[in-house]
């Protein structure tokens, strides 16, 4: 009976080595290691024996060629298993490289890096960087800037209103912030003066895009409030600005404009060194109603604001033709910058 154990054994584990697939094995098992497979038939025949030793010595036997086989279709499924999973990877395996060259580090978007360029210049003319929230009340966004209900200025912004009621705002009266100037009332009345901040975010107009427009955008605005401030002082910030951001070669000027928040109120342009003017923004000095609205006496204080898009800025540093392209996600594009 120890022949047939060991020639049962050599054939179940020949039959594990020629399996070549996972199905395979787990076909075997219960072939090889059932009841009616051949060593289980083996099992059937101890009771046969009439020895007991001989019972024992074909008992340890057949066990240890059942470990054998066991063994041998363990291993076997691993190496299988190791082999189909390896398979698998090469098969689902993507290429996410973008070139078969050396690995390029990504950079900032270009309105980032405008926003971080705008930052740095204005944190070295002494100023600080404020931040307000983009769901505002229509108090801060319009009623403080000197904009009370029925004005014809809110017609312009286009606003866009939401059911949202932030702290001290009421459901319908709510509005995704048209510019950052409630920044500049939220920094008034939670800060003393002397104020010098700039506050660059964020802002939501209901505009179809277009080659100059979007329904979302970024704006940079800034605040000063001290005593003594004049328009001087504004042309002064401005023409630093200026040549700070866009070099020795460019200049500004202002043109008389009107805004409701300041008074009075300019446009200012920058002139290039080809003797072409660009209109980048609106200024003016701080209207005291605005001031009022801030708790800050304009008897005793005085300020100035200003404001531009930072978007423009990336358009006109980069020669941008069409302010879409920088949002449409193009390698194509961003790779030139």
């Amino acid at each position: 009976m120890i022949d047939d154990i060991t020639a049962a054994k050599d054939a179940a584990l020949a039959e594990v080595e020629r399996a070549d697939s996972l199905d395979a094995i787990v076909a075997l098992e219960p072939r090889l290691l059932g009841k009616k497979g051949s060593l289980g038939s083996l099992k059937a025949q101890l009771g046969s024996l009439s020895s007991v030793d001989d019972k024992k010595v074909a008992g340890q036997a057949l066990n240890e060629a059942t470990q054998a086989v066991e063994s041998a279709l363990s291993a076997r499924r691993d190496s299988l298993g190791d082999a189909a999973l390896a398979a698998l990877v090469a098969h689902e395996r993507l290429d996410l490289t973008e070139s078969a060259g050396r690995p390029t580090r990504g950079h900032a978007h270009l309105v980032t890096q405008a926003w971080e360029r705008l930052e740095d210049v204005f944190i070295g003319l002494g100023f600080q960087v404020a931040e307000g929230p983009e769901v505002e009340t229509d108090w801060h966004n319009f009623e403080a800037l000197n904009m009370g209900e029925g004005h014809p200025a809110r017609g312009e912004f286009d606003t866009l209103f939401v059911d949202y009621a932030p702290p001290g705002g009421t459901a319908g009266r709510t509005v995704l912030r048209t510019h950052t100037s409630p920044v500049q009332i939220r920094t008034m009345l939670t800060a003393e003066p002397p104020i010098y901040i700039v506050a660059p975010g964020r802002v939501f107009r209901r505009d179809t895009p277009d080659a100059t427009h979007m329904p979302v955008f970024h704006q940079i605005e800034g605040l000063v409030v001290d005593r003594h401030i004049t328009l001087a002082d504004l042309a002064g910030t401005i023409e630093a600005f200026t040549k700070a951001f866009f070099g020795p070669g460019f200049t500004s000027r202002l043109r008389p404009s009107y805004f409701p928040f300041t008074e009075p109120s300019a446009e200012f342009d920058i002139q290039r060194p080809d003797g072409s003017w660009l209109e980048l923004g609106g200024c003016g000095m701080v209207h005291p109603n605005v001031l009022r609205a801030g708790g800050i006496d304009p008897d005793e204080w005085s300020g100035f604001a200003f404001g531009f898009g930072i978007d423009r800025m990336a358009v006109m540093r980069h020669q941008v033709a069409d302010l879409r392209d920088m949002y449409a996600d193009d390698l194509r594009f961003a790779e030139q910058f």
